[in-house]
C-alpha cells in the first residue's frame, strides 16, 4: 500500500505553502482533499484541483470516497491528505485509516471557533476531535510550513 507522507487540517486545503514547503519536504507524487462541501461542487473540485502541479495527481472526494481512495493507494503514491476539520480525520480513522501524524496548518477564526495557539483556532468540537485523534496514536501538530519547528498539540489540549 502507498505511504501517507502528510495529513493536514487547512481550512484553505491547498494553496502557495502546500505547494511549495511540503511538496518539496514530502515529496507527494499525489494530493487526496476529502471534503464533502468542495467534492459535491463541480467549481471549487476543478479550482483546488488546477492549483496543484501537473505532475502531482490531485484529486477530490467526499468522505467515504476519500477512505476508499486511500484504502486503494498504490504501492508508489506518496500521498497528501488534505483536510479542513480534524472531524473528517475522526471519521476516516473510524473507517480503518491508520494516521500516525496529522499536522494542523491553517484552522482561521470564524464563528464558534476561540484562539487556540496564535493564528490557530477551534471549537470545543474541534479540540475534542483532535483529542480523540491524540488518543487513537496519532500525533498532532501545529507546523504551518515544513521548515517551522512541530508544535505539539496534545500538550495545548491538557
Amino acid at each position: 500500500m502507498g505511504t501517507i507522507v502528510l495529513a493536514r487540517i487547512d481550512d484553505r486545503l491547498i494553496h502557495g505553502q502546500v505547494m511549495t514547503s511540503w511538496l518539496n519536504y514530502t515529496s507527494a507524487n499525489r494530493i487526496i482533499i476529502v471534503d464533502d462541501e468542495t467534492a459535491n461542487d463541480t467549481f471549487m473540485s476543478m479550482i483546488v484541483t488546477s492549483v496543484a502541479p501537473a505532475n502531482i495527481k490531485t484529486e477530490v472526494f467526499d468522505v467515504a470516497g476519500g477512505v476508499e481512495a486511500v484504502k486503494q493507494l498504490s504501492d508508489n503514491d506518496k500521498v497528501i491528505i488534505l483536510v479542513k476539520t480534524p472531524a473528517v480525520y475522526v471519521e476516516m480513522m473510524r473507517q480503518g485509516i491508520q494516521l500516525e501524524k496529522v499536522n494542523i496548518g491553517g484552522m482561521g477564526a470564524k464563528a464558534g471557533r476561540t484562539k487556540f495557539y496564535k493564528n490557530i483556532s477551534a471549537s470545543e468540537e474541534e479540540k475534542a476531535c483532535l483529542k480523540e485523534l491524540v488518543s487513537n496514536g496519532a500525533t498532532v501538530t501545529i507546523q504551518i510550513i515544513a521548515e517551522d519547528k512541530a508544535i505539539d498539540v496534545a500538550k495545548l489540549l491538557s
